[in-house]
């Protein structure tokens, strides 16, 4: 069984071999142009990646898609087909490819998107129906807290219940290690659309933020396949449904990403309790979010969510 120290001595390791074997710095890795990813089932399996290389002018989303896979589109371009062979269902619930830049839901067409320096784009291949849009994911990480959004940094603020505990000096030592320059601020503060928030507590204090309310109402409203009932000390695990799939144990954190239109976009580093937000604090790290639109970190395992999303059907 990990313990939190054991798996934050695993993942430090881990960054240092990595880091030692490209010969390159966190941020330094990060300047090299733009990424493509091609997944399904919720980030859960990858199909394609393509590493890093530089941007091009007039690159837009569908371009650079175009330039790496065979695509189909429709609607005169407006939207994508079919990636690899891989068809949209016909379906409004059935099965359809939409796509993220930096971990964020792309408002525009594919072919209108610019794409910037740093951008990762990933896109996803899976059924909407518990949650026809998903405003932000965590598997573009450290993006958007690295590059921001459309070619513009945005200011960065880490919020944590405690401000001397272990969780919060564990997310502050990560993100400095992954090149993200981040401020601390009073938690609960109001803070601006164009800040990009980093809540580090308890879910029975996390929830006061305004913008991470919406996991109280499910996916349809967040994007979040993760639920806290019992006064926020009971953490529910769901399935692609928006069914209850497991009751995590005590001790489990949560990581994932959500945004309110009008609002600012918002990191949730949480649990049910103290030991749940060290955990998730831990899996603040590329090998562990990479391509998952959320996770729980349970006391013995890390689970991407929805449950059950990565099996066949």
């Amino acid at each position: 069984m990990w313990t939190v120290r054991a798996l934050a001595v695993a993942l430090t390791l881990a960054a240092v071999a990595a880091l030692a074997a490209c010969g390159l710095g966190p941020t330094e890795s990060r300047q090299a142009g733009v990424e493509l990813r091609v997944t399904r089932e919720f980030g859960q399996e990858r199909i394609h990646a393509t590493a890093r290389r530089p941007s091009r002018g007039g690159d837009t989303a569908l371009r650079f898609l175009q330039a790496e896979r065979r695509v189909e589109t429709a609607y005169a371009g407006g939207s994508v087909r079919s990636i690899d062979g891989i068809e949209a269902g016909g379906s409004s619930g059935g099965p359809a490819w939409s796509y993220f830049v930096n971990g964020l839901e792309a408002s525009a067409a594919a072919a209108e998107r610019k794409l910037y320096p740093g951008d990762v784009v990933q896109w996803d291949y899976r059924r909407r129906g518990a949650a026809m849009s998903i405003p932000a994911i965590v598997g573009a990480y450290p993006e958007p807290l690295l590059s921001g959004v459309e070619g513009k940094r945005l200011p960065v603020r880490v919020e944590c219940a405690d401000d001397g505990g272990r969780a919060c000096r564990e997310v502050e030592r990560r993100l400095s290690e992954a090149g993200v320059t981040a401020s601390v601020g009073s938690f609960g503060d109001v803070a601006g659309e164009n800040v990009i928030r980093v809540v580090v507590a308890p879910w029975s204090l996390a929830r006061r933020v305004r913008a991470a309310t919406s996991l109280e109402r499910g996916p349809e409203a967040s994007g979040v396949f993760a639920r806290f009932g019992a006064g926020g000390r009971r953490l529910e695990l769901l399935d692609a449904s928006g069914r209850v799939a497991r009751t995590a144990p005590a001790g489990t954190g949560l990581v994932a990403a959500t945004a309110v239109e009008g609002e600012q976009r918002v990191w949730l580093v949480t649990g049910g309790d103290e030991a749940g937000v060290e955990r998730a604090a831990v899996s603040l790290d590329r090998s562990i979010l990479s391509d998952r639109f959320a996770v729980a970190v349970l006391p013995d395992a890390v689970e991407a969510l929805p449950l059950g999303a990565g099996k066949r059907r």
